[in-house]
């Protein structure tokens, strides 16, 4: 068993798994009866069971259990929940002000972050960034941007594609339940090309590799025209649609297009980003630069902060006051943010999500080989996926995925799922989880397969 602690020596959480009641035990299910009374039913929760503690690789409940988390809050608490170099500048921060609206009156926090997401962002140009509050603000103010630096207004998404819940980045999403349906109307001249998808590919993953570009840029020259796309926005690997991983080449080839053609190519690496999948972001394994990359969850270990950082001229492209928002870029969050950053430098965690993925796949492929209900394993780094499908087809199962998801909260193992048929479970561990615990997990879960 090892101990989660801070560097000065404190006293941390025990890194290990511990069940005292079933899950969710008496207390949470009292939480819940008052959750239920007071918050909106289509609030969902994965698994409701609540939380009075968090560090390293494991959630603590109202009852005392003690839970592998593999969701990270959805790719949120990469550095690890309350992480201490997060903590102390957040601390600090809350001690000389929480707020003061930097376009009222600016402070350097903001301005640190800005400098930081220059310097680890794709590319060598020169960069500027605006702070929002939410990926779905930093999605929607990325598409203002690249309209208003363009003067198009057509915007390029994908199947599968996940970018927000606000009226703009839910037409740019691309899945109806739970997200769009019955919210629309919905924003204009959105456009939804073929994901390169190479499991779910017409004729399969070799035929996905050498068509899909094709496929893609043919269907925007004939439906579209390429002088009135403003932006293609992607993910460089899917989050919500299924940790969906483009064939190599794809990316960059689609990037070259935008750039022969004046089109902005808008990365959306809001769950990719932060050493998530190996690299600072997803778009350095193949060298891919975006015009414009928005980011959130991991910017900030636990603190409310988006971003947009893109080409000078092309963000300087906007008038004075046309980007913005009260609590946007706020001190306490950009105090967590620089907390993040620092941790993942000093700590090496890309080099730590690589490891991950060493440890992950080979188990995850070999439970692959010995069931047939596991259609696909893929991802990169911390970010891992494994899709099920009916035996001997592609066939969505989501009741599978399902009562994978369940049997694996029951044991004090928390997993998420995804994908547009709901068939995916996805992993998401924090970067700092002790490689016991990880294993430990994968266990768990080659248990609740063998339990099917």
């Amino acid at each position: 068993m090892t101990t989660f602690s801070s560097p000065e020596g404190g006293p941390g959480l025990p890194q290990r798994r511990r069940l005292v009641t079933e899950i969710p035990g008496p207390a949470s299910r009292q939480l819940l009866a008052r959750r239920e009374s007071a918050v909106a039913r289509g609030v969902s929760n994965m698994l409701p069971v609540f939380i009075t503690a968090a560090g390293g690789g494991v959630l603590v409940d109202a009852d005392g259990n003690s839970l592998i988390d593999f969701g990270s809050g959805i790719a949120v608490t990469s550095v690890g929940n309350s992480a201490p170099r997060v903590t102390s500048r957040v601390q600090e921060q809350v001690a000389q002000f929480t707020h003061t609206c930097f376009m009222v009156t600016p402070y350097e926090g903001y301005v640190a972050v800005c400098e930081e997401l220059a310097r680890h962002t794709p590319g060598d140009h020169e960069k500027r960034s605006a702070l929002f509050n939410s990926g779905a603000e930093a999605v929607e103010n990325a598409v203002k941007i690249a309209r208003h630096a363009t003067g198009r207004q057509a915007v390029v998404a994908f199947d599968h594609a996940y970018h927000g819940r606000t009226n703009l980045t839910m037409a740019l999403t691309a899945k109806n339940m739970p997200y769009k349906d019955k919210f629309g109307p919905f924003a204009g001249e959105i456009y939804r090309m073929p994901m390169a998808y190479p499991l779910r590919w017409p004729g399969g993953p070799e035929r996905c590799a050498a068509e899909a570009f094709d496929v893609v840029t043919g269907l925007i020259h004939a439906q579209v025209g390429e002088d009135n796309v403003a932006a293609v926005i992607i993910e460089p690997i899917q989050g919500e649609g299924g940790f969906v991983v483009p064939p190599d080449g794809f990316l960059p080839a689609l990037a070259q297009y935008c750039r022969g053609h004046g089109i902005v190519f808008i990365a959306d690496e809001i769950q990719t980003g932060f050493c998530r999948t190996g690299d600072w972001f997803a778009c350095d394994h193949e060298g891919v630069v975006p015009d414009l990359i928005t980011t959130a969850k991991g910017i900030a270990g636990g603190m409310p902060l988006a971003a947009v950082t893109g080409r000078a001229e092309m963000m300087d492209s906007v008038h004075v006051g046309g980007l913005g928002g009260t609590y946007g870029g706020n001190p306490v969050a950009c105090a967590g943010a620089l907390g993040a950053m620092e941790t993942m430098e000093a700590e090496d965690l890309a080099g730590r999500a690589r490891r991950i993925g060493d440890i992950m796949l080979p188990r995850l492929r070999k439970l692959a080989e010995a069931d047939p209900v596991i259609a696909d394993v893929r991802g990169r780094g911390a970010m891992i996926a494994i899709e099920l499908a009916e035996a001997g087809s592609l066939e969505p199962a989501p009741a599978v995925a399902s009562q994978i998801a369940k049997a694996c909260h029951a044991a004090g193992l928390v997993v998420l799922t995804c994908g547009t048929f709901g068939n995916v479970l996805r992993f998401l561990p924090p970067l700092v989880i002790g490689e016991d615990l990880l294993e430990e997990g994968l266990s768990l879960l080659e248990d609740a397969f063998a339990g099917l």
